[in-house]
């Protein structure tokens, strides 16, 4: 059992190589939120070089699309969705910046690849515990996309959001 590493996401980049498959991270900062739909809103904007809803270099996004907030918390429940479905996306946005993912489930080779290329990683999210997930979200504003509902493109600052490396920049993988 590894100790868990507390980072935060503006660390990230230069902490890669000190993050290997099956550690124990609490994550705090700022992340994105993007499902299937914003994905494909984010691909059109950049196939015509447009302005992005952020700043792909070192951001992390979680897929996910949390529902609305009870009871004075930023969001609801804000468990991570099967990260397979982003597969198609993914490599590009790693080519162009992106150094961290939060979903559940495997990655196919071509985002692997994408990772150790371009210095990456992969973090699992438990899934069916978004209602847990949620108490480490600490700000939620919705930046891209509103008309998305729940899939838009969220801004959310997190503080000790537990993850575990799922596939590391090496390309190590906790389901191998």
């Amino acid at each position: 059992m590894s100790n868990i590493k507390k980072i935060h996401t503006n660390q990230l980049r230069d902490e890669l190589g000190n993050l290997h498959a099956g550690d124990s991270v609490l994550l705090s900062g700022t992340i994105y939120t993007a499902r299937d739909a914003a994905h494909k809103r984010i691909f059109a904007l950049m196939d015509k070089g447009e302005t992005l809803p952020f700043e792909l270099r070192d951001a992390v996004i979680y897929f996910a699309g949390p529902t609305p907030a009870k009871n004075g918390m930023a969001v609801g429940s804000c468990g991570p969705t099967t990260s397979s479905r982003m597969d198609s996306f993914s490599p590009r946005l790693i080519e162009n910046g992106l150094v961290a993912m939060i979903g559940k489930g495997q990655r196919n080779n071509d985002v692997i690849n994408a990772m150790k290329a371009h210095g990456a990683i992969y973090f699992c999210a438990i899934g069916g515990a978004g209602a847990l997930a949620s108490k480490s979200i600490k700000k939620c504003d919705v930046i891209a996309f509103p008309e998305l509902g729940c899939e838009s493109v969220k801004k959310m600052e997190i503080e000790d959001f537990a993850l575990i490396v799922g596939i590391d920049s090496e390309g190590k993988s906790i389901f191998k």
